[in-house]
């Protein structure tokens, strides 16, 4: 089993999470985040002048999923989430070790 965190714009996560419902993901967990990258923040202009926003709004999407279906799952977010411009965010892939449903106690595959 492998556990995808992504990081995506906002505005990224209607459509994400639509195009993955149609694929069969419909279990994920999402969090509202704040981060930065290369680009440092960003500069904006007001009136009275330019302030820098240090930390970027972003939202985590996190899936655990067999490790047969990881690639697929990649492709469903480069897809929905790709503009080619910076602040597109990141994917990252670990090894699950174990899942344990609270509800039943099944393990593994089955409480996935």
């Amino acid at each position: 089993m492998k556990k995808i965190e992504a990081i995506i714009r906002s505005e990224k996560l209607d459509d994400l999470r639509e195009k993955l419902d149609a694929s069969g993901y419909t279990a994920m967990t999402v969090t509202e985040v704040k981060g930065r990258g290369a680009q440092k923040g960003i500069l904006l202009e007001w009136r009275v002048g330019e302030y820098r926003v240090e930390f970027i709004p972003k939202v985590k999407v996190e899936l655990v999923v067999n490790a047969e279906t990881v690639d697929k799952v990649i492709e469903i977010i480069l897809s929905v989430c790709s503009s080619g411009k910076v602040g597109d965010g990141k994917i990252f892939i670990s090894s699950v070790e174990e899942v344990v449903r609270i509800r039943t106690g099944e393990r593994g595959q089955k409480a996935l």
